[in-house]
């Protein structure tokens, strides 16, 4: 089978996984009726499992649901985008502008504190609701309102941003990693000038300073002066976020014209799935170190799905097919996690000894598995 056959049967087959068994799941039992918002998880039975609500979730949920809209999902994709709209802006925006860390079930506060990652992920759901419903007037101002806030209360001084006033260290990529992705979305969304300027300190940030010159893979933790942190945490690389940032410096690099970044991002998935990929699973790892020995060997859900994301959109930038097969290695290593006795929910970590932990489908893991398969669906349906 070519690689082009390759990656439309994958693709055809997880679109139908969403649109058939994830999106309806995820709505009808996902979703709580009586109190607003998503649950948190669904027990592998297909019962919703109450718990404490986290900031970083409800907007992954709105993602989800507008992308539903925009791969065809023919169910209720306004009403289920509208009722997580509904529920995070009133229980989760503070006076300030931000976006507080958790809620009960209910919508009362249960922690006010002001976490960057929470406040990344608000903003990225914003701009896709945002992209989903244009009459929404309110999402780019509430966008551009916590943008200012971040910009006035947490900016660091020489780039980025702190986790935290007063500081905490080590100070982390990862958040960065999805103010960057939001800000590509308000981008596309058609935002303010502002967008752009951010999404281009964050990438000129991760080339000067996150990605090692030395291995070329990019780091997750750091000093006050984003030089990479003391120990061990310096030295660890993730295969899943090399993929991620991969993904979005080849989209900031057709943007930007840039051929560093591009460059950066190709090298970024060639460890993602080389020494990244355990052989005998088929599956991406959690962390290496700098030397690319193995840190930790469990195998999360997102990392395939950030697999499939870089390798479409390399195939896509570069013209060469040999990225198709990367993408649907990762794909394949996706489906294993899908496997499971109710359709649409999934498995969330695979370990060393090929068993997956018994435990309830986590609401988190949907973005990522949602944007993988846009990404695909769009990539693959560009193609002549």
């Amino acid at each position: 089978m070519t690689a082009s056959a390759r990656i439309v049967r994958l693709r055809d087959q997880l679109k139908a996984w969403a649109l058939n068994d994830a999106f309806p799941l995820w709505w009808t039992v996902g979703a709580d009726r009586e109190k607003g918002g998503f649950f948190e998880k669904i027990a592998l039975d297909g019962a919703p499992v109450e718990a404490p609500r986290r900031a970083r979730v409800q907007p992954r949920q709105i993602y989800s649901y507008a992308a539903a809209g925009a791969l065809g999902w023919e169910g209720p994709w306004r009403e289920a985008l509208a009722h997580g709209l509904e529920f995070y802006l009133a229980r989760y925006r503070r006076p300030d502008g931000f976006f507080r860390t958790l809620v009960a079930s209910d919508g009362s506060p249960l922690d006010d504190k002001v976490d960057l990652y929470d406040q990344a992920f608000g903003l990225f759901g914003l701009a896709m609701a945002s992209q989903a419903l244009p009459e929404r007037e309110d999402l780019p101002r509430i966008a551009v309102e916590l943008r200012n806030a971040l910009q006035a209360t947490l900016k660091h001084p020489v780039a980025g941003f702190e986790e935290s006033v007063p500081r905490t260290l080590p100070l982390l990529s990862n958040p960065h990693m999805h103010l960057f992705e939001a800000s590509l979305a308000w981008v596309e969304a058609g935002g303010d000038a502002g967008w752009r300027a951010l999404a281009d300190e964050i990438a000129e940030l991760a080339l000067a300073k996150f990605i090692d010159p030395a291995s070329g893979g990019l780091r997750e933790y750091y000093d006050g002066d984003w030089n990479a942190a003391p120990g061990v945490a310096g030295r660890i690389v993730e295969p899943g976020h090399q993929f991620e940032w991969a993904w979005l410096l080849l989209r900031w690099s057709q943007l930007s014209g840039r051929a560093d970044a591009r460059a950066a991002a190709l090298r970024m998935i060639e460890i993602g799935k080389g020494p990244g990929v355990d052989p005998a699973r088929g599956v991406a790892i959690f962390a290496l170190l700098d030397d690319m020995s193995v840190h930790d060997d469990v195998a999360r859900l997102w990392a395939q799905t950030e697999w499939i994301k870089a390798g479409v959109l390399a195939a896509q930038v570069t013209g060469d097919d040999a990225w198709l097969e990367v993408a649907a290695d990762g794909a394949e290593a996706l489906l294993k996690y899908l496997d499971v006795a109710v359709p649409g929910l999934w498995r969330d970590k695979l370990q060393a000894d090929g068993t997956f932990v018994d435990e309830p489908a986590p609401a988190s893991s949907f973005y990522h598995i949602v944007c993988a398969i846009l990404e695909l669906d769009r990539v693959v349906s560009a193609r002549p």
